[in-house]
């Protein structure tokens, strides 16, 4: 009887039909006298259509939680972003809008009426909220310090007897980014391990801090592995190297993941109990683990393994955490040209408000004015599934660190602000060295555009950010390239029917626009596009010369340059050394023409 009811399967069979197809023709071999009435309205007919519907049910299932557990298969948009979290993809909040800005001030005149009284002139802080016209919400990204010497300065308003001036406008940019600053305060039971809180406001795309009620901060981490986080500290030396602030390494224990899902935002904590003592090893015990043995092997030990634990930081428990957080508009974050015009609030600082009268304080923070010259655009709109996919394609192979020269050179100019500005940077291997080590050439820029020699205050920052990064085989020295101050010397034929005077000033304007940016490091000059940009100038019929010069005297750097032993040999262009960046630094007075 067993052998007689053997029948070959077809496993590629799972719909709804070819499972019934394939019950009915069982049933008819093998059950003749059981079942003969297979009629649509019979019952053998119905017991037929209920085993075919639950086959083709759990065919279904089966084949979604299969594409679902691989990421090219994925279709479910948290369950793309789950993959994604495996290969080291974050997610991030809610999309926001980044703009320049113009901002506005008045300033009292000094005694003189020559110039504002620096002693008013104030910095306008970072979290200055504005308003557009149609009620979306701006802030400010970074401090603005109205002393700075390349902001313009004019005369706004006058005595009407005498004429003189009795406030200065003063307008510097600044940077602004969509949304708003919030705060929502959570209440912590007793410890639970893991414990995973949800955030109820919506549209949250980054969290600024949180604390508990007994002063304890959380810092946000990548993944709760990770003990040392990245600490910015205010740099006494700010009016003198011109860097806000000093990044620091910190050991942490309190810390936080931010989880990113379609149902919200989640703050997810470790594992660790307050006041347990694997938070944060103690060195003899992680020094020498000889357990039972009576002699030992190796004495040394990797630092890092103090900071290594289970616990994956401190629970907060029987407490109140208070987020604050920056909030998107719930709309499209776009504004046009001249849109953004409102001042909501303003936080403003002084530098010795003591000694300053309370009115005239009262009215310059009252006289605060912004709008953006330029559209503030960007993509508001949430990634899709196909979108998300690909950013984890590109996350997984870089694995966050730097490999390649072009990946330290990135993460150099990714560096904040407000350690430091870095202009110009060039990653280059050592010729010298049988290792892996690297030169780090950068440069920076002075109040007036002007290139100089990087700090050490930057150089320090910049050493602690790429050390975060690099390989561990890899070293890298940070050295300052030679500026090369170079000028233009140039003869032209004119039209006949052309103004020579405004041709030769219009040749020179040419020049100076397109070498008023400094060049990249190790960068060589074209020459023929000179040439180019010459002949682009109306009224200008032939380029007759171009000589480069070398500019060394007191005013530039000391660098003497031989101009004519680094020049090609067709002239097209100047050699520049690896080491070394060219900088017009004067073009009113570096740039020299001629007519003929």
């Amino acid at each position: 009887m067993t052998n007689k009811k053997k029948v070959a399967i077809n496993y590629t069979n799972r719909d709804y039909e070819s499972i019934r197809d394939d019950l009915t023709q069982i049933a008819e071999r093998f059950y003749p006298d059981t079942f003969q009435d297979f009629s649509e309205g019979s019952f053998g007919a119905m017991m037929l259509d209920a085993v075919a519907y639950v086959g083709d049910q759990l065919s279904f299932y089966l084949d979604y939680n299969i594409n679902e557990t691989f990421l090219d298969t994925a279709y479910q948009y948290g369950n793309v972003v789950r993959q994604g979290r495996i290969l080291g993809y974050k997610s991030t909040g809610r999309a926001s809008t980044y703009g320049k800005v113009a901002i506005y001030v008045l300033v009292p005149a000094s005694s003189t009426g020559l110039g504002p009284d620096t002693s008013y002139i104030p910095t306008l802080k970072r979290g200055t909220r504005f308003t557009s016209q149609n009620g979306l919400s701006f802030v400010l990204t970074e401090n603005i310090d109205f002393t700075d010497p390349k902001n313009p300065v004019v005369a706004a308003r006058t005595d009407t007897t005498t004429g003189a001036p009795t406030y200065y406008a003063i307008k510097s940019y600044g940077d602004v980014v969509s949304g708003f600053f919030g705060v929502e305060q959570v209440t912590i039971g007793a410890f639970q391990r893991f414990n995973r809180i949800k955030l109820s406001n919506a549209n949250i795309s980054e969290i600024v801090s949180v604390t508990d009620s007994d002063g304890n901060e959380y810092f946000e981490v990548d993944y709760l592995a990770q003990d040392i986080v990245y600490k910015e500290l205010t740099n006494k030396n700010y009016k003198s190297d011109n860097v806000p602030s000093i990044l620091k390494p910190l050991l942490v224990s309190r810390k936080f993941q931010t989880v990113y899902e379609p149902e919200g935002v989640f703050l997810q904590f470790g594992s660790g109990e307050d006041g347990a003592t694997d938070v944060v090893a103690e060195p003899q015990n992680v020094a020498m683990n000889i357990f039972g043995k009576t002699y030992v092997t190796d004495a040394a030990f990797d630092p890092s393994r103090l900071t290594n634990n289970r616990s994956f930081g401190i629970v907060p428990a029987n407490t109140t955490l208070t987020i604050a957080f920056r909030q998107t508009n719930p709309t499209n974050s776009n504004v046009g040209a001249g849109g953004l015009s409102q001042v909501s609030s303003v936080l403003m600082d002084f530098e010795d408000l003591s000694t300053l009268a309370s009115s005239e304080v009262s009215f310059v923070r009252n006289s605060v004015e912004v709008s953006n010259e330029e559209p503030i655009l960007g993509n508001v709109s949430n990634p899709t599934t196909a979108e998300i996919k690909q950013r984890i394609y590109d996350t997984f192979p870089t694995q966050n660190r730097a490999v390649t020269q072009k990946d330290y050179e990135s993460l150099t100019y990714r560096m904040p602000r407000k350690f430091g500005s870095i202009k110009r940077c060039s990653i280059q291997k050592d010729p010298d060295s049988q290792k892996r080590n690297l030169n780090a050439y950068v440069i920076s820029e002075n109040t007036l555009g002007k290139l100089v020699a990087t700090n050490s205050t930057i150089k320090k920052n910049l050493k602690v950010w790429l050390n975060n990064y690099r390989m561990i085989n890899d070293t890298i020295d940070i050295l300052d390239p030679f500026i090369i101050n170079f000028g233009i010397n140039f003869v032209v034929k004119p039209d006949s029917s052309a103004n020579k005077f405004d041709v030769l000033d219009k040749c020179v304007e040419r020049l100076a626009n397109k070498y008023r940016d400094p060049m990249f490091i190790g960068e060589r000059l074209s020459i023929s596009e000179i040439f180019s940009e010459l002949n682009k100038v109306k009224g200008v019929l032939d380029v007759v010369k171009v000589k480069i010069t070398n500019k060394s005297t007191s005013n530039y750097s000391n660098v003497v340059f031989p101009v004519q032993e680094n020049l090609a040999p067709d002239g097209d262009y100047l050699l520049t050394p690896q080491n070394a960046i060219l900088e017009l630094k004067f073009p009113e007075v570096d740039i020299k023409g001629k007519l003929r």
